[in-house]
C-alpha cells in the first residue's frame, strides 16, 4: 500500500512541474494545446467511429459463433480465407475498378479540353494559321498536303500530323506582314494568358508547349519597334520562333480535326470547308 502511494505521488509531482513547465512558455502551451484537439478531433472523426463499430461487430459475431458452435476450427478456417481473399480483392479494386474510372475521367477531361481546343481555333488559331502561312517559303506545298477535304479518315489525319512533326518549316520573316502579326498577338495575349491560367489546358503539354511558342513570338515582336529594319540576325531569331509556333499550331489544329471527324461530323464537313490552308476557302457549299 506505501509503495503504490509513494509511486502515486512521484506521478503527480512530475504532472505539476510538467504543467507549469508548459504554461510558464504560452507558445508551448498553445502549440501543445492545438497538437491536442487536432488529434482529438481526428479520433472522433466519422471514418475512425465507423471503423471501430465495424471491428467490434465483427468480432461479437465471431464470439457468438463461438458461444453457439463452441467450434473454433471452423471460424480459424474461415477466417482465413477471407483473409486470402483480401488481396484478390485489393486487385480488383484497385488495377481493375480503379484503371476503369481513370479512363472514364481521362475521357471526361479529354472531351473538355477538346471543347476548350476547339474555341481557341474558332477564336483566334485558324486566324493565326493565315498569317503564318505568309511567312512559309514553301507555302504552296504545305497547303497541297494539308488540303482536307470531308472524305479523309482518322488515320490520314493521324498520318499527316506525324509527317507534319518531321517537317522543318523554313519561315521568311519578311515575305509576311510582321506588324500584322504583332498587332493580332497583342490583341489576344490575354485570352492567351487565359488559356494558360486554365487547369485543363495546363495538363495538355503539348498544346501549352504551342501557346507558349505564340506568347514567345508576341513577346519578340513587343520587343522591336522598327519590323522592317531589323538586324539579319533578328530576322534570323524571328524565323526559329515562326517555325516553331507553325509547325505546333499545325499538329494540333490535325489533332483538332481528327476529333471533330470521330465526333462532330458536321463540324468537320465545316472545318474543311474553312480550312485556312485551302485557297478558295468558304463557307458555303457549292
Amino acid at each position: 500500500m506505501l509503495k503504490k502511494f509513494v509511486i502515486f505521488f512521484v506521478f503527480a509531482i512530475l504532472y505539476i512541474s510538467w504543467e507549469k513547465a508548459i504554461t510558464s512558455h504560452p507558445s508551448v502551451y498553445e502549440k501543445n494545446r492545438a497538437f491536442i484537439k487536432e488529434n482529438t478531433l481526428k479520433l472522433f472523426d466519422w471514418r475512425y467511429i465507423l471503423g471501430t463499430v465495424l471491428i467490434a461487430i465483427s468480432v461479437a459475431v465471431y464470439a457468438l459463433h463461438y458461444f453457439v458452435f463452441r467450434d473454433p476450427h471452423h471460424i480459424f478456417i474461415f477466417f482465413v480465407g477471407d483473409v486470402a481473399f483480401v488481396f484478390v480483392e485489393a486487385l480488383l479494386v484497385t488495377m481493375i475498378l480503379n484503371g476503369l474510372l481513370e479512363n472514364r475521367e481521362r475521357r471526361t477531361k479529354l472531351k473538355k479540353l477538346n471543347i476548350l481546343i476547339g474555341v481557341f481555333y474558332n477564336k483566334m488559331g485558324t486566324r493565326l494559321l493565315q498569317e503564318f502561312i505568309t511567312f512559309d517559303r514553301e507555302k504552296e506545298k504545305t497547303c497541297q498536303t494539308l488540303l482536307i477535304t470531308t472524305v479523309w479518315t482518322e488515320k490520314q489525319l493521324f498520318q499527316v500530323r506525324k509527317q507534319i512533326e518531321n517537317t522543318t518549316f523554313t519561315a521568311d520573316p519578311l515575305k509576311g506582314n510582321l506588324e500584322a502579326l504583332r498587332q493580332f498577338i497583342s490583341l489576344n495575349h490575354d485570352y492567351l494568358i487565359r488559356i494558360l491560367e486554365n487547369p485543363t489546358i495546363s495538363e495538355h503539354g503539348y498544346f501549352t508547349n504551342m501557346v507558349w511558342a505564340i506568347c514567345h513570338i508576341g513577346d519578340e515582336l513587343e520587343y522591336r519597334k522598327e519590323l522592317g529594319i531589323l538586324p539579319h540576325e533578328d530576322y534570323e531569331h524571328l524565323s526559329g520562333d515562326i517555325n516553331r509556333a507553325y509547325t505546333q499550331l499545325i499538329a494540333e489544329w490535325l489533332t483538332y480535326m481528327k476529333h471533330l471527324k470521330k465526333e462532330y461530323p458536321y463540324l468537320f464537313s465545316l472545318a474543311c470547308r474553312i480550312n485556312p490552308f485551302q485557297p478558295n476557302a468558304r463557307t458555303k457549299t457549292s
